[in-house]
């Protein structure tokens, strides 16, 4: 090993998910700066390191100094003082502030800062809000370089010092030291295999009951991530066995145990021609208990729903069917004035269908009629923009589902069977993006007296969440369900509802464009022509043409995150492209520039921002170390701690664009995909134009999507718990 000391210049890379850095160092005896690589993500420039490592030569880049580990003393000379604070290490203090008390205090600047900040006040411009900022600030630096110090000591990264700081304050290293695995549980982002890895470091026992527990615990969180809202006894074993690399009979061990602890829930699944007492092994269903409620509760109080009386005599709902089509100039047909009457006269119904089909016309009747009738409607969406778009379809207020029950971090759910929503009616668009916990307490919320009218597209891609809740309801027939088929007349013309429909049917899409078509396909193969492409269509092709903003009415739609074609490397070249601000702030490797597109990637009840809210950053303050985004005319400030909670959305996946409607799509479609291609992501992708779609990529991608209708199934048992032939 060698070691290596200098100041740090400049930050060139730090990917804060696993502390991996680039930097660049001044060090004595060498003419250029050194570049420096290693787990480095805590290290801020202008800070003095002493580095031990070994010289490594890349093929790309050269000659550089590999760190294994790293010491860190503040600098001793006025511009080293200057540089190091003015880097963002401590919110209040930026480049400007940095030199007014460095020219104030020279060398004695950190002592000032350390042991008499009030003195700070002699600086014009730091009040006592500044003041009580940069205190704050520095105190909290020093815990969380003492957090990082330990973690490092663990050899994992650094990243999660900030967060883990956040959730446990001074005790953070007594409460890692104490029970590592707890962050899995607390700290969002830090999952088992990190939690895990500090604990092995800590010296923690393999065999633990409490990483045996953590590890199960582990496996179920994962299959709820992938929708399931249940792992069966044997899949769970079986994961768990192969996680934490222990024999099977300790898993079953700790299994037993936490279910007799109520730490996890088991259910038998009966299937209807078995008998009632047989207690077969693979049969058991093992939930997390969040889930198990929440499914049960789902199923509760939808057959309560339905078993109340029926709100509008049959005569009423014909006569408002026939005063509404005179008002409208419209005549509905069979299935269309089925629609209306089922949702009239029953106590819950599921309207669905493909685009063009007349959802959005069959809603509005079904609105207007209930309206007619003086019943009190409310309106709702699962996101913010699916929200949006339904206000926009109705002329009436939707909410997201979280507004509509009035969520708060601090006090949950204020909307319930207690306190129940004003309504008579209450409208769900978008329901196939609803997961079990979100349907849960929306039909909790629902009046004794009132009815439920789902709208959505069964045929979409199911819920991020665990669940299958629209699809559910539909399989079990215990609800009235008007599927749409018939496409309009005026909705034919569009080769984009004509393909999605093609698609769905397991056709090949049309792929001849012409003037003034609306679904085109550039044929290309190679993947680094395909990035060319969509750049000139973003940037200059399209806006162009159809004189649009690229920020606003053009999105780009991935079916992965990764590779050449995928919405991170996108977003980079796109970014690159549209945005000439230099105004930004770094993090994790990514510079959030003002101007920047970027989307919501958690759900933030404080901020009531949820997952797939897109916005626009309007400001930069480097001083605070803080950004304004725009979402839909309301502006939200964010800590830069808080930016792994957005991400650039230039360029996102089919999965986040779901329940979105853009004027203009562009979408990659490459055997680089082929672990995604399948029929309900590509109908959903095509689905989401508005106006125009362009496909890049081969035909034989989209062949593989097309014929591709294995959609994983998904662990529930919401259908049966409704199902009138099952219990």
């Amino acid at each position: 090993m060698e070691y290596l000391s200098g100041v740090v210049e400049r930050i060139t890379y730090s990917n804060q998910e696993n502390g991996f850095s680039v930097i660049k160092i001044k060090s004595r005896g060498f003419s250029d700066l050194v570049t420096v690589v290693g787990n480095l993500a805590a290290v801020n420039v202008g800070a003095v390191l002493r580095l031990k490592g070994e010289w490594k030569h890349d093929s790309r880049y050269g000659r550089q100094f590999s760190a294994s580990e790293y010491t860190e003393t503040v600098p001793a000379t006025a511009a080293g003082i200057e540089k190091y604070l003015g880097s963002g290490l401590i919110k209040g203090i930026g480049p400007v502030y940095a030199r007014k008390i460095v020219d104030y205090f020279k060398e004695d600047t950190l002592r000032v800062i350390e042991e008499e900040t009030d003195c700070l006040k002699e600086i014009e411009g730091i009040g006592e809000k500044r003041l009580e900022m940069i205190k704050n600030a520095w105190q909290e630096q020093k815990e969380i370089k003492n957090v990082m110090l330990f973690l490092q000591s663990s050899g994992v990264s650094t990243a999660y010092a900030v967060k883990i700081y956040k959730t446990y304050g001074n005790e953070s290293i007594s409460v890692v030291k104490n029970n590592p695995y707890r962050l899995a549980d607390d700290v969002w982002g830090i999952g088992f295999k990190t939690a895990d890895k500090i604990a092995q470091d800590l010296g923690y026992d393999r065999e633990s009951f409490v990483r045996c527990r953590s590890g199960i615990k582990y496996v179920l969180g994962e299959l709820s991530d992938n929708g399931h809202c249940f792992a069966t006894r044997e899949q769970l074993i079986q994961e768990a066995v192969k996680i934490l690399e222990v024999d099977d009979k300790l898993v079953e061990s700790t299994l037993e145990w936490m279910i007799e602890e109520k730490a996890v829930i088991r259910e038998y699944l009966q299937d209807e021609d078995e008998d009632e007492d047989e207690d077969d092994e693979n049969k058991e269903a093992i939930y997390l208990p969040p889930l198990y409620y929440c499914e049960k509760g789902a199923a509760e109080k939808i057959k309560s729903i339905l078993g109340g009386q029926n709100p509008l005599v049959q005569e009423n709902v014909d006569k408002a069917i026939e005063k509404l089509q005179r008002e409208q100039g419209l005549v509905y047909d069979d299935l269309q004035k089925e629609a209306i009457k089922s949702a009239a006269g029953s106590r819950f119904m599921v309207l669905t269908g493909g685009p063009g089909t007349g959802k959005t016309t069959i809603t509005m009747a079904i609105i207007r009629i209930f309206k007619q009738m003086n019943r009190r409607v409310m309106l709702a969406a699962p996101t913010g923009r699916a929200a949006k778009k339904m206000s926009e379809a109705t002329g009436m207020e939707a909410k997201t589902v979280h507004r509509l029950l009035e969520y708060s971090p601090a006090g949950g759910y204020q909307k319930h069977s207690e306190n129940p929503l004003a309504c008579d009616v209450l409208v769900v668009d978008e329901a196939s993006m609803l997961d079990i916990v979100l349907a849960y307490h929306l039909f909790r919320a629902v009046p004794e007296h009132a009815v439920v009218v789902l709208v959505g597209d069964v045929d979409q891609l199911p819920s991020v969440g665990p669940g299958n809740v629209l699809r559910d309801i539909i399989s079990s027939g215990a609800v009235r369900v008007i599927q749409l088929k018939k496409i309009f007349r005026q909705a034919r013309g569009s080769n984009i509802i004509t393909n999605a429909h093609r698609i769905n049917r397991g056709q090949m899409p049309y792929l001849k464009g012409g003037k003034n078509n609306d679904f085109f396909f550039i044929e290309e193969e190679d993947s680094s022509r395909v990035v060319e492409i969509i750049k000139s269509l973003c940037t200059w092709r399209l806006p162009r043409y159809y004189r649009v903003d690229p920020l606003k009415d053009l999105q780009v739609l991935c079916p992965m995150q990764r590779g050449d074609t995928g919405a991170q490397n996108l977003n980079l070249l796109l970014q690159e492209s549209l945005n000439t601000s230099t105004v930004g702030i770094n993090y994790g490797g990514t510079s959030y520039l003002r101007g920047d597109k970027v989307m919501q990637v958690k759900n933030n009840y404080e901020k009531n921002i949820f997952n797939g809210d897109i916005g626009i950053i309007t400001g930069i303050n480097r001083e605070d170390k803080t950004l304004v985004i725009e979402f839909n005319g309301r502006k939200v400030e964010y800590d830069s701690t808080e930016l792994d909670e957005v991400t650039l959305a230039y360029a996102t996946t089919i999965h986040k664009g779901q329940g979105s409607e853009f004027r203009l799509v562009v979408a990659p479609l490459t055997m680089q995909h082929y672990i995604m291609l399948q029929r309900n992501l590509l109908y959903t992708c095509v689905t989401r134009a508005k106006q125009v779609l362009v496909l890049v990529g081969s035909k034989k991608a989209i062949g593989m999507a097309v014929s591709n209708n294995r959609v994983q199934q998904r662990n529930t048992c919401l259908d049966g718990r409704l199902s009138v032939s099952k219990k």
